[in-house]
């Protein structure tokens, strides 16, 4: 649509729960962009850069004109709007405010990162202006493999960002990659994994299986001796992690087209019964109802 309201530089992406979202850029691309294990912020269009403050204001005032109370989601694009100096950002959330009004949830994906310069002072004034949740990367608690993949975080950087925004009031959905330790470090990705959402009680958690559409050398180069994990292997892991979870109010979903079994739940509340269903699926995989290799959307 040549007169939307909106420049978007193709490839967009936003979460699963943000479908009905407004995706809003206010950056292009990823301010890190060195994980070997993501393809998302890969293509030569996509090169990181802030984006004009004029152009997206006039963004909002545009979709404000056109959509009127129509959005109440919005969605802050691309890979890491909370890179933004936090006088911006309140420019942006101010002018949501007012030319839409109807919005009830303004997210953003975040790098732990981008938030080591940001105080719990400043992240509440972002709160107070309508910044409701912050989806996290966290891919692995184990500092090791978190090296190996070149994340350029640690098990203490993101626990720290995730303590920060949940002092700050902002929601936290949290994001660990399933076989991203593969062979050689699935037991460890598995404990400080789940050590690290013990230690940070983030309100949404999900699994997703890591996979490489676009192969594997990359990856490879920095992680030496790694072997996927098969379908059992994922299993395993998984069920460690589960049972490694000391959560108090935590919504969980493993429910990504990648994932071979969709799990779904509160934790604590259901971590017996999601237990189980990995148990069952270990010991009788025959009786499981898993997602056929040929629609897992990889």
């Amino acid at each position: 649509m040549d007169d939307f309201p909106i420049r978007y530089v193709e490839p967009v992406f936003r979460p699963p729960s943000e479908a009905e979202s407004l995706i809003l850029p206010v950056t292009d691309g990823c301010s890190w962009n060195h994980c070997t294990f993501c393809e998302m912020y890969t293509a030569p269009q996509k090169k990181f850069r802030a984006r004009g403050q004029d152009e997206v204001l006039q963004s909002i005032r545009d979709c404000g004109a056109r959509f009127g109370d129509a959005v109440r989601r919005v969605f802050l694009a691309d890979g890491d709007a909370l890179v933004l100096p936090t006088r911006r950002l309140l420019e942006i959330l101010d002018a949501i405010r007012r030319h839409l009004p109807a919005v009830h949830r303004v997210s953003s994906y975040c790098l732990p990162r981008n938030l080591r310069r940001k105080g719990v002072d400043e992240l509440k004034e972002l709160a107070g202006a309508g910044l409701a949740l912050a989806y996290v990367g966290a891919e692995s608690g184990d500092d090791e493999v978190l090296a190996r993949v070149n994340k350029g975080e640690t098990f203490a950087s993101t626990r720290d960002a995730l303590v920060k925004l949940g002092e700050a009031g902002i929601g936290r959905s949290v994001m660990i990659l399933n076989g991203l330790g593969g062979t050689p470090r699935w037991a460890p990705h598995a404990d400080h994994s789940a050590r690290l959402m013990n230690e940070t009680q983030p309100e949404y958690l999900s699994t997703l299986v890591v996979s490489f559409p676009r192969g594997e050398a990359r990856f490879r180069e920095g992680f030496a001796g790694w072997e996927p994990l098969d379908r059992h292997g994922l299993f395993m892991e998984m069920e460690r992690f589960l049972s490694g979870l000391d959560l108090r109010r935590t919504v969980f979903r493993s429910d990504h087209a990648s994932n071979w079994l969709v799990l779904k739940g509160t934790l604590g509340a259901d971590k017996a019964r999601l237990l189980g269903q990995v148990r069952e699926a270990l010991a009788h995989p025959e009786k499981a109802r898993l997602r056929p290799a040929w629609s897992r959307g990889l």
